[in-house]
């Protein structure tokens, strides 16, 4: 897995800021050198830092903006980077400091001056996250970024308020490892076997293989990966940290390895980025990791089902009628339309056998939620306005783009199939919502759920402020901090 920044924190040393080599980085506020530190670089660099505050590219700087001075005298560093941050800033602003050293991080490391700014923890935070890189596969040595020190007041406390943080950090890297591997390397075996080794973090790790899956019934997930050599699997994960007998929180995610769309082929623009399509059971596993290492107070399963969605002369076909586990039939209009049939299995498998308090589903699920909201905002469908409420405010507060979108009987009719119970394409038309419709019916009418469409969340082509382009681990921070303020609190 992807290693988050090597980072300590420490006391401010003001005998050695001169002598700090690679990346130099002042959190500071205001026009004038206020603090120690700032006042010791301030004569070090004869003046050249109160020219920096004083000047009108630091004062047009927003809260966690930076500007950088290339070869300071009198030090040591490779740059002097000055950031800014008020004193009163909040999180989403010390994530965005913090980012802006993390984007500027080398092989040759930095210090990180913030004295006694409050948000010392969500700034390392911030710098861990954006010093994120997926270089597994290119050639010749690579250098890791880092290591970082941050100097800051009670280093101690600091150390422990950033020990969840850190927790995240590894279960959002290991989300964006997931997501950016290209597929001929996560195979469905490949991502099982990563999700067995979390085991060893104090999950129990179940793989279900192909014959149990035609046990159970689960026709519609396995009719979509008949066509691949890649066998279909569901991963059950279960995490057990709350009270003993209190039924889990189920979190649900389809992992299509690879998409080609099927007999329905997609075009070939484009198709390099169907790597990502597992995206929705790499957050699942991300969240998962993320309450193992955190030692999180409370019940939650975790459930992925693995398929790869390839044309051979054994593919499904348009037209096909397959039995999902909960008996109803389905038509399969286009085979592209696929992660729906592979999440209604999963779904109703997990309330059966876990009887959960309230269910979530992740997929990268229609591109027909980037058309309604573009790449800022996770498409949000719900039966439930108490938990949906609560994940909005969760999304809100970790600043995770997130939009609830309509549902209504009027969508639920165009799932009606001349020859089946219900089709698995509706057409373009709302095509968002007839995919959530799509998947209530394989949801209880008691269960509170939720389903996520991060078709256009899950990877991007730019950079983000927490992210380099490429997978960007959305939905890891909302779903832990919903379980923690949610389930948690009530521990």
């Amino acid at each position: 897995m992807n290693q988050p920044v090597a980072l300590t924190f420490t006391e401010t040393n003001l005998e050695t800021l001169g002598q700090t080599a690679g990346l130099l980085a002042l959190v500071a506020d205001g026009a004038a050198p206020a603090t120690p530190a700032a006042r010791k670089l301030d004569r070090v660099t004869r003046g050249m830092l109160a020219r920096a505050l004083a000047s009108a590219d630091w004062t047009k700087l927003k809260p966690g903006e930076a500007l950088s001075l290339a070869f300071p005298p009198g030090l040591a560093a490779e740059a002097l980077m000055l950031v800014k941050l008020p004193r009163k800033a909040d999180a989403a602003q010390a994530r965005k400091a913090g980012a802006a050293v993390g984007r500027a991080l080398g092989p040759a490391g930095a210090l990180v001056v913030t004295e006694t700014h409050p948000q010392a923890a969500e700034i390392s935070f911030g710098l861990a996250l954006r010093a994120y890189e997926f270089t597994a596969h290119k050639s010749g040595e690579q250098k890791p970024r880092g290591p970082v020190a941050l100097a800051c007041a009670r280093p101690e406390a600091v150390a422990a308020d950033a020990a969840p943080l850190a927790a995240l950090t590894e279960g959002i890297f290991f989300t964006r490892d997931l997501v950016n591997e290209p597929a001929n390397i996560l195979t469905t075996d490949d991502f099982a076997g990563r999700l067995a080794a979390m085991q060893e973090l104090g999950l129990e790790v179940e793989i279900l293989e192909e014959a149990e899956l035609k046990k159970l019934g689960m026709q519609a997930l396995l009719g979509v990966g008949q066509g691949s050599e890649s066998p279909s699997k569901v991963v059950v994960m279960q995490w057990n940290g709350g009270k003993a007998g209190e039924a889990p929180f189920a979190l649900v995610g389809k992992g299509v390895c690879f998409d080609t769309g099927g007999i329905s082929i997609k075009p070939a623009a484009g198709m390099e980025d169907m790597t990502m399509d597992m995206g929705g059971a790499a957050v699942v596993a991300g969240v998962m990791r993320t309450l193992a290492l955190r030692g999180a107070r409370a019940n939650v399963v975790g459930l992925v089902g693995l398929v790869e969605n390839m044309p051979d002369g054994r593919a499904q076909r348009p037209g096909d009628v397959v039995r999902s586990m909960k008996g109803d039939t389905i038509e399969v209009i286009n085979t592209d339309a696929e992660g729906r049939l592979v999440l209604a299995d999963v779904l109703w498998y997990a309330q059966e056998r876990f009887k959960p308090s309230g269910m979530i589903d992740l997929a990268t699920l229609t591109g027909a939620i980037i058309v309604a909201l573009g790449h800022e905002n996770t498409g949000v469908f719900s039966n439930d306005d108490g938990l949906c409420n609560a994940f909005l405010a969760a999304a809100s507060a970790e600043g995770e783009g997130a939009w609830r979108m309509p549902m209504g009987e009027g969508y639920d009719a165009k799932l009606k199939s001349r020859i089946a119970d219900i089709v698995n394409s509706c057409g373009r038309d709302g095509g968002a919502i007839t995919a959530a419709h799509f998947l209530r019916r394989f949801v209880k009418d008691d269960m509170p759920w939720i389903h996520l469409d991060i078709a256009g969340t899950a990877l991007l082509k730019t950079d983000t402020t927490l992210a380099p382009k490429g997978a960007t681990g959305w939905g890891v921070l909302a779903l832990n901090r919903l379980i923690r303020d949610r389930f948690e609190a009530k521990a």
